[in-house]
């Protein structure tokens, strides 16, 4: 087992609570590392733990864990937890966990799950579209679908994912957040594996050559995995392809480094809008 095998890796640093008085981690916590990946995974593959089993009419049921430990994890080491799929059965799921420092293994875990019926956790047939986001994902593939197009064609779900974004979980009204501009604008949608769309964004013609990028929302359980980015690289090639030279848009400053790595820069002074703390920002297109 290498680090290099796994697609899925979570690193994180060994804290003062995880170690015993020999300042090396409690073996109980190896288990936890490999729960923190496993959520990672599911990450990855685009799936809304969640709303994605809703979806699939199940749950996953850890059945059970092999635990080796090879070397000690210390106090303030940093940490890399692979995590990957290494079979997928009639109802079961096999993972393999890898724990390294470095490039060097300290703990492996060997885990099964069980898809089954969420209330009565009778086994049931892993469902074709949990195998496939899976084998898809194993196999290096991207694990969501862009579509760029009109309010008409992709409005429904860039619509479900700004509601439950803007209105549900930032409190913002409807009336401010669902407005005449969608009508007219380009839509860009991300959608995983089993449809859902899980990534939003807008283009608005602002001016003769300026462009003006809005309403880019990522369902919060996946937010950190590209795909906000992702989004982000379609509206701009958009507004690239047909002859825009200059792109806006006002960040939520929470948002404003995830602004800067993709070429923006502040124009002016922080203001609020909607209740909450924005900044104009601007790229320039060669």
């Amino acid at each position: 087992m290498n680090r290099q095998a796994f697609r899925c890796v979570h690193r994180l640093r060994v804290r003062w609570a995880e170690v015993d008085v020999q300042k090396i981690v409690f073996n109980a916590h190896y288990l936890t590392y490999a729960d923190v990946a496993m959520a990672d995974y599911w990450r990855e593959l685009a799936l809304p733990y969640e709303a994605a089993m809703q979806a699939l009419d199940g749950e996953v049921f850890l059945k059970k864990a092999t635990v080796e430990y090879h070397a000690s994890a210390r106090l303030d080491d940093m940490l890399d937890v692979g995590m990957r799929c290494t079979r997928v059965g009639n109802s079961s799921l096999g993972f393999e966990c890898g724990i390294f420092a470095g490039d060097r293994l300290l703990v492996s875990v060997d885990l099964i799950y069980v898809f089954a019926d969420a209330v009565k956790q009778i086994a049931r047939r892993v469902p074709k579209g949990l195998r496939d986001a899976i084998e898809h994902f194993e196999a290096g593939h991207d694990m969501v679908t862009l579509t760029v197009g009109s309010w008409s064609q992709v409005g429904d779900q860039a619509s479900m994912v700004r509601k439950a974004v803007f209105i549900e979980e930032q409190g913002i009204a409807p009336e401010i957040e669902m407005d005449a501009l969608d009508a007219t604008a380009v839509h860009a949608v991300a959608r995983n594996r089993l449809g859902m769309p899980v990534a939003t964004g807008r283009l608005l013609q602002d001016g003769p050559r300026e462009a003006r990028i809005g309403r880019m929302a990522v369902t919060r359980v996946l937010r950190g995995q590209r795909w906000g980015r992702a989004i982000l690289d379609a509206l701009v090639d958009a507004a690239r392809a047909r002859g825009d030279t200059l792109i806006t848009l006002h960040a939520q400053r929470s948002a404003e480094g995830f602004y800067r790595r993709a070429g923006f820069e502040m124009v002016g002074e922080p203001y609020e809008e909607a209740g909450i703390a924005h900044i104009t920002m601007q790229r320039t297109l060669g």
